[in-house]
């Protein structure tokens, strides 16, 4: 099992998650200017209905969570639903003014109850079943940690957000060709445009590192896109960038509380802490899934738990009662062999 780090498949299911983060920087640098305008674009991606949110006093500086989503829809010609393949838990610790991004492989196994199945699934199935309260219901009982928002991003929209900024500028580790991305990077610093930039973070064959590596590149991309839209070149392309965000982002988190967390959040999100849920490659029946240990998965509740200023809980759900009944027929977490991995 790979060790966890600490820094700063299907090819076309890909996803981009921390847009909420460009909305909550974007609205505090130019809500003095066009306050208007921002105010309407945020408006349009308001959504309380789907999941009600546990409020959080933001303005007194309370620690919080926020899922974070990617939904495939639309990415590349796609109109179905799709998946959310890319899914990050959010904490924002304002006392230790830190905020904590958490990745969640989008082939975790996980258990869902739905209208049309009920078992098994890969955690980035929970949305195609449930909608966002699926994903987010997942992941609260995974790791026992309330989650205060949501937000959900549509990976269709990447490339007008990236054109509207003026593009970005990433540091490509590794030249690759990629056919599935339809992607080719030389290494070194690079300027990409919407297009580019929507290749080199979907790309996960060719990286070493596999889907760790593309959650990478994902955030970096959207770092990129968070300091371009600051520039003083995007105030000129600001009302389009607006109407890309509003047009890719659902989210409960309302206009008024966005801005609230500009005025007391803005050095917590500054300082961000990435880290990911570490995993191991088994066979369930014919499919191939991620399956954390009882020991990670209670590693990141205590992180997460601890970051929202909760003590820690021993975990006591689906996952873990699974893996204590492989774990008693032998199954090792130390295995590097895709073993076989039962389902009770």
């Amino acid at each position: 099992m790979s060790k966890h780090r600490h820094s700063k498949r299907h090819p076309l299911l890909r996803i981009f998650s921390l847009l909420v983060m460009t909305i909550v920087l974007l609205a505090g640098s130019y809500g003095v200017r066009i306050f208007s305008q921002t105010k309407v674009a945020v408006h349009k991606t308001y959504d309380n209905k789907v999941v009600k949110k546990k409020v959080v006093n933001l303005a007194e500086k309370k620690p919080f969570s926020v899922l974070l989503l990617g939904t495939d829809t639309g990415a590349l010609g796609r109109s179905e639903k799709g998946r959310t393949d890319t899914m990050i838990l959010v904490t924002v610790n304002p006392k230790a003014n830190r905020t904590t991004m958490i990745s969640i492989p989008r082939d975790t196994l996980s258990h869902v109850q739905s209208s049309s199945y009920t078992g098994a699934t890969k955690i980035n199935a929970q949305y195609t079943y449930n909608d966002v309260k699926g994903a987010v219901d997942s992941v609260t009982t995974m790791f026992n940690v309330p989650i205060n928002y949501y937000a959900l991003v549509n990976m269709g929209g990447l490339e007008k957000i990236v054109d509207a900024v003026g593009g970005v500028n990433v540091n490509v580790a590794f030249s690759w060709s990629d056919p599935y991305s339809q992607g080719s990077f030389t290494k070194g610093p690079a300027h990409l445009n919407g297009k580019q930039a929507l290749a080199y973070a979907r790309m996960r064959h060719q990286d070493p590192a596999g889907d760790y590596g593309r959650q990478k590149r994902q955030q970096e991309v959207i770092s990129a896109i968070v300091s371009q839209a600051l520039s003083a070149q995007t105030f000129n392309n600001y009302g389009e960038l607006m109407n890309s965000l509003a047009d890719n982002l659902r989210t409960n988190l309302s206009f008024d509380e966005l801005v609230t967390l500009v005025n007391q959040y803005r050095v917590a999100f500054e300082n961000v802490t990435q880290d990911h849920l570490s995993e191991i490659g088994a066979y369930i029946n014919t499919a191939s899934y991620q399956v954390p240990s009882t020991a990670e998965l209670q590693r990141v509740s205590n992180l997460a738990r601890g970051e929202l200023g909760l003590s820690s809980t021993t975990l006591d759900n689906y996952n873990t009662k699974e893996n204590a009944l492989n774990a008693q027929n032998g199954f090792s977490w130390n295995s590097d062999n895709n073993p076989r991995y039962l389902l009770y």
